[in-house]
């Protein structure tokens, strides 16, 4: 892992705790000089269970994913060879299912979990249209990037263009790993990730400073968490959308399809790479 990666990531981290202190002392600055406050956060996500105990709640786990981020990628920075583990892979699904769950037991002491994330959605057909629209829509993203010379800049740049988990993915040799890594890849992430995220930290981030700043500064911590610079700015993209589809929908499920459906994909498009010599370019 590039020095660089290191650095990029830790400047995207800080710049979301910058624009998010700023926005919230704004609020309290004009609410004390009794101008007309800002306006109520808006939307479909609910905020009232909130309070301003949660703010703690958003540093110590948003603060945790950081730090394991770092841990990864100053191991990743050394010359030895990175290999997956049945351990490793164990502990990273129950970490995830961890996280989630302290989540929860966060905010189900004020909210049921149909008011937290919205999970009874009379219009949940709707996913079978969301989810493959927006997929589609990132990798045209994708391919619009590629078209531009991103990849090409991260290459003068000297950051590798694969991610460590897809390159672990091609060439572990055991099968059962290979097998969690899949499940790890396409249903715990997508579930675990967006009950984090955009199921906890998105909203309390957004009572104290707004829907649109919570947005982009969770969507900046959820793409540097992921450790690649090379993905940086799709993640980054990757994650304001879940959270205007949280926004829109009011139900996790939205998201939750979404993320599903993208990681569902590239990962058959690597068992694909990995067992029938397809392509994979497409997944990367």
């Amino acid at each position: 892992m590039e020095n660089i990666t290191l650095t990029v990531v830790n400047t995207v981290v800080l710049t979301a705790v910058i624009l998010f202190v700023i926005a919230v002392v704004q609020r309290k600055v004009v609410s004390a000089k009794d101008f007309s406050p800002p306006a109520l956060p808006v939307g479909k996500v609910p905020v009232w269970f909130y309070h301003r105990l949660d703010i703690i709640g958003l540093v110590v786990i948003g603060g945790i994913f950081y730090v394991l981020s770092l841990g990864n990628m100053l191991t990743l920075d050394t010359d030895e060879p990175v290999k997956a583990s049945m351990e490793g892979m164990i502990f990273s699904i129950g970490f995830q299912f961890f996280m989630a769950g302290l989540c929860g037991v966060i905010v189900l002491g004020r909210a049921n979990i149909r008011e937290w994330l919205g999970v009874v959605w009379e219009n949940w057909p709707l996913v079978f249209l969301i989810a493959p629209f927006t997929v589609v829509g990132m990798w045209g993203l994708f391919v619009g990037l590629y078209g531009i010379g991103y990849m090409d800049l991260m290459d003068k740049l000297g950051v590798e263009q694969v991610q460590e988990t897809v390159k672990m993915f091609q060439e572990e040799k055991n099968l059962m790993i290979v097998g969690l890594m899949a499940f790890a890849a396409a249903l715990v992430a997508p579930v675990c990730e967006e009950v984090v995220f955009r199921g906890y930290l998105y909203p309390v981030a957004k009572k104290f400073s707004g829907p649109w700043v919570a947005g982009i500064c969770t969507a900046l911590l959820f793409s540097a968490v992921h450790g690649s610079m090379a993905a940086l700015l799709p993640l980054f993209i990757f994650g304001v959308v879940l959270a205007l589809l949280y926004e829109a929908t009011g139900s996790i499920w939205a998201p939750i399809s979404v993320h599903f459906l993208f990681n569902a994909a590239t990962v058959s498009i690597q068992l694909g790479a990995r067992f029938y010599g397809i392509d994979s370019v497409a997944g990367q």
